[in-house]
């Protein structure tokens, strides 16, 4: 009977250490994907937004900076009737620099979800807000080929104490070079609200990322985002001071 229960002991620690095992290995594999992109301290970025509808398009042209999870900044360079409109990002912090009419206002937590300049891509994707290492809970539920890529597909559900904007995230991420190249975001209801999909392989200051990335609604027929990375360069000292209110209306 000791021998029995022994086994049983054995085998329930040994299901234990896979299922932690795996819990690590899906939250390595998110962060190395996350500093692919970001940078593992910081990142600077010049791109260009594409924003599709039915009957129209716009192009916005914008500058990034950004520090950890915690710091960011962006400067729209293009329309010129939008040009040196500002957005900075400090911890749970959001404001926007309107210098048209001179006026800065503080962005409320209840503006995470809504679409940025207009676009498909919300004010939380575009300034960091929320972070898909620490805000997440990850979990592998196999594998699929993107793009002749073997990918880990990864489950993303939000930790009890985040604020986040969505209910439920599914990546999927090459096995080879941690390249995020599809995603989807679903509400609280479990329901799709859009699809990512990244494309255009290319070197960037040394390191290989898509440099295309289409952002399209699930109920919106027509309609899509497409960024796309013209510059981008990685872990350049940034001090703090720079994300600052002082800095955001002086941005050029």
């Amino acid at each position: 009977m000791k021998i029995k229960r022994y086994l049983i002991i054995l085998v329930s620690l040994t299901i234990l250490i896979q299922k932690l095992g795996a819990q690590e290995d899906a939250t390595s594999i998110v962060k190395k994907a996350n500093e692919k992109f970001t940078g593992e301290k910081s990142s600077i970025s010049t791109m260009t937004m594409e924003i599709i509808r039915p009957t129209w398009k716009r192009t916005i042209s914008f500058k990034s900076w950004s520090k950890g999870s915690d710091l960011s900044m962006v400067l729209i360079t293009y329309p010129a009737k939008e040009k040196g409109q500002a957005f900075l990002k400090r911890r749970t912090e959001m404001w926007n620099w309107t210098p048209s009419i001179n006026r800065m206002i503080k962005l409320p937590p209840s503006m995470l979800s809504q679409g940025w300049m207009g676009s498909d891509v919300t004010n939380d994707d575009l300034l960091n807000q929320t972070s898909i290492v620490e805000d997440y809970y990850h979990k592998i539920v196999g594998k699929e080929v993107i793009e002749n890529k073997e990918c880990y597909k990864i489950e993303l559900t939000p930790r009890e104490e985040s604020a986040v904007v969505w209910g439920k995230v599914i990546l999927w991420i090459s096995t080879k070079d941690y390249l995020i190249l599809k995603g989807e975001y679903y509400d609280e209801d479990n329901k799709l609200v859009r699809t990512e999909i990244a494309g255009e392989i290319k070197n960037m200051d040394g390191r290989i990322l898509p440099t295309k990335i289409e952002v399209i609604p699930a109920d919106k027929t027509g309609q899509k985002t497409v960024l796309v990375i013209n510059e981008i360069k990685f872990n350049v000292p940034i001090d703090d001071a720079f994300f600052s209110l002082q800095n955001l209306r002086n941005l050029k």
